[in-house]
């Protein structure tokens, strides 16, 4: 599974961006996926996370501000992000899990990743 995130950018506090996750190759193979983002210096966190059923999860720091959502038919994976915080800013990752068939925003249960795409809010 391959997986090519875009959407990154510079934004004012109080803005919006959308992240997207193209994703190629055996899909069906990794029904969970999700997005993660590291901060330099930090950990790499779970944002959002979304299963084969539709069902989401979030981290507090993104619930009511973020949406994941997926179009099945287009292989993509999205992020909207609203009300973004300096505190937002990071290298965003989209990651997709064979092992999983539910949700989770640990970082370890995912065995695919991409690139990342660069979140900087000011």
């Amino acid at each position: 599974v391959q997986l090519v995130e875009s959407g990154g950018g510079s934004v004012q506090a109080g803005g919006s961006l959308r992240l997207s996750c193209t994703s190629s190759g055996d899909t069906g193979s990794a029904p969970s996926m999700g997005w993660f983002r590291q901060a330099p210096g930090k950990e790499r966190e779970g944002v959002a996370a979304i299963d084969s059923r539709g069902g989401t999860a979030y981290a507090d720091s993104a619930t009511g501000r973020f949406t994941i959502s997926q179009d099945n038919a287009k292989n993509t994976l999205y992020l909207q992000m609203n009300s973004l915080k300096p505190e937002d800013t990071a290298m965003y990752y989209c990651a997709a899990s064979s092992r999983l068939t539910g949700l989770s925003l640990t970082p370890g249960t995912y065995n695919y990743w991409g690139q990342g795409t660069q979140v900087t809010v000011s």
